[in-house]
């Protein structure tokens, strides 16, 4: 279903909708000039939102190339790009310096083709030491038998843990102050109207779109594979809303400001070599100029030599 809804050019809030990451905005503090990092991105929609409605300096990573290629796009038509920008990249290995992020947040496909633990493990690095880590992720909500497992995570796309693993994950990565959400369905202050995370796949898509979107499905996986993942869904759709086997969780902690110490002794004496390159090249510039805006982002993300747009 997840590898369903991304494979759309249709710009989908994730399951939560906007109020949810409105909410995430508000739990973070997040202000103008922060810099905010989606991984699992899909489409870029809500780190676009994020840019566009509170001015931060966004960041995005996805696994799929071409996502993030139409993302990219889109960004560029809408003139957002000097503050956006987009990296496909594995989500065990961001493509970021350590510590650059003030929020980073994991979106629900951020396990769905990599270790859970290697891809919390990464979001937390390139943390800031005091930053804000969110997981917006599906959780089982009780024992669930493996082969049950299989079946919805298969059609899923995506791989759900219990509540007290994902946290136990963020824990043993230096996480610490954790504040936890159920976003699955019930009302609360800020949502007041029950929306259903699950939703069919038709009751996402016009018949059209569900069309180009079977389509380009099949380009990836063939019309056996798009019909046994059509074939699964309305089991797998009773599953998730009569028995109610998978929740939506809401994960927020703070990067504990001890964490990167380590890390940091190691790097001092190379790191401490560069910076006194760096000020004698400083220097020697003078007032010359210096680096735009666009560059100057670049350096701090991903590190000297890095060109914009790199994979």
């Amino acid at each position: 279903m997840l590898d369903l809804v991304r494979l759309s050019r249709k710009t989908l809030f994730p399951p939560g909708g906007k109020d949810l990451y409105r909410h995430i905005a508000r739990l973070t503090d997040m202000s103008p000039g922060q810099e905010v990092l989606v991984a699992a991105c899909g489409s870029g929609v809500t780190i676009q939102y994020f840019v566009q409605e509170l001015e931060v300096v966004g960041s995005a990573t996805d696994f799929a190339e071409e996502i993030i290629a139409a993302a990219e796009k889109r960004v560029q038509a809408a003139g957002m790009s000097h503050h956006l920008h987009f990296q496909a990249a594995p989500l065990d290995r961001l493509p970021y310096r350590d510590s650059v992020f003030d929020i980073a947040i994991g979106e629900l496909a951020l396990t769905a083709r990599v270790d859970p633990e290697a891809a919390v493990q990464e979001l937390v690095r390139v943390t800031k030491p005091g930053g804000m880590v969110v997981l917006i992720q599906l959780v089982w909500t009780a024992p669930v038998p493996a082969e049950r497992q299989e079946i919805l995570i298969d059609h899923l796309g995506t791989r759900p843990l219990m509540l007290v693993e994902w946290k136990k994950l963020l824990r043993e990565s230096g996480v610490v102050d954790f504040h936890v959400e159920d976003w699955s369905d019930a009302e609360t202050a800020f949502r007041p109207q029950v929306k259903m995370p699950f939703p069919v796949f038709a009751e996402l898509f016009t018949l059209w779109e569900r069309l180009l979107i079977l389509l380009r499905a099949w380009a990836h996986w063939g019309w056996r594979g798009v019909g046994g993942a059509l074939a699964r869904e309305r089991e797998v759709h009773r599953l998730l809303t009569d028995e109610r086997l998978v929740g939506l969780a809401l994960i927020k902690g703070v990067k504990w400001k001890a964490a990167d110490v380590g890390a940091q002794a190691e790097r001092a004496g190379t790191l401490g070599a560069a910076a006194t390159a760096g000020s004698a090249q400083a220097s020697g510039a003078g007032g010359a100029g210096g680096a735009g805006l666009a560059e100057r982002i670049s350096r701090e993300r991903y590190g000297a030599g890095h060109a914009i747009g790199g994979g």
